[in-house]
């Protein structure tokens, strides 16, 4: 991936923030996008030592901010070669009890951003035979009671990555939909509850959860050996084969574990 030129959304933390770091030291040219200028500025100056790096501020859900997106790592750069879609927020809520607008802007990040900064990247990647990349989850193939429009989000946008691959079967292009489980970032803080607060603790514990750098590292892998698609953990591989075959019996399973998460939004 040496001298490739990576855009990476959501990159102030997390998932985003590691894959920006490990692209950064295979070589890559990497452009970070985020809405926090402060801590886009952060990680701009830390990975710097590594490669040139270009940060530039990003709302993925305004249209016009994913252009500019776009637009300025052309202008740097000449050239682009992969997308990783990682900008997104969760939420965690009954849908009966929740505001309608928190679902509009869970779609409006992780749907329509991925969605946004494709159409003006997809031009430049064809180019170069490059890759799509969409961090979904096991959300986007298994719906998750009390995270009605994180799951709807999911099934968009990997409905929509795969295709775009079929469309593009002839044209070399690359499309990874990468499903990490639980991962210790700052998404679960930042999830909205029904009114659309952030939730602010995590209810799960941090300490048990995939680390971002290990997802980060098994992202690279997949997108030097242009692999389409990745389940990232031993559980979400475990679901969705049984999915497949005795979906019933998953629905309970999924039901009783997610119950028994603190502060639950369901009765057990």
């Amino acid at each position: 991936m040496k001298d490739k030129v990576i855009v990476i959304t959501g990159a102030s933390s997390g998932i985003g923030k590691a894959c920006a770091e490990v692209f950064a030291k295979a070589g890559s040219n990497v452009v970070i996008a985020a809405r926090d200028a402060h801590k886009l500025s952060e990680v701009k100056g830390a990975l710097k030592k590594y490669t040139e790096v270009l940060g530039v501020i990003t709302d993925v859900t305004r249209e016009e901010d994913c252009k500019k997106l776009i637009d300025e790592t052309i202008r740097q750069f000449g050239r682009l070669d992969v997308l990783i879609n990682n900008a997104g927020i969760s939420m965690r809520a009954m849908f009966e009890d929740v505001d309608l607008d928190v679902i509009r802007l869970v779609m409006d990040t992780n749907f329509w951003g991925t969605i946004y900064c494709t159409k003006y990247a997809l031009p430049y990647v064809l180019k170069n035979k490059g890759s799509i990349v969409g961090i979904s989850s096991v959300a986007g193939k298994k719906g998750l009671p009390g995270r009605s429009g994180y799951s709807a989000s999911k099934f968009a946008m990997e409905g929509f990555l795969e295709s775009l691959r079929i469309e593009n079967l002839k044209k070399d292009l690359h499309v990874l939909i990468a499903r990490p489980g639980f991962t210790a970032s700052d998404i679960r803080k930042s999830s909205l509850s029904k009114d659309g607060t952030a939730q602010g603790e995590s209810p799960r514990d941090e300490q048990t959860m995939m680390q971002p750098e290990v997802v980060a590292e098994k992202i690279y892998n997949a997108v030097l050996n242009r692999k389409r698609d990745m389940v990232l953990t031993v559980n979400g591989m475990f679901t969705l084969w049984l999915n497949n075959f005795f979906p019933s019996l998953m629905d309970k399973m999924v039901y009783n574990h997610l119950a028994k998460e603190p502060d639950s939004p369901f009765a057990k």
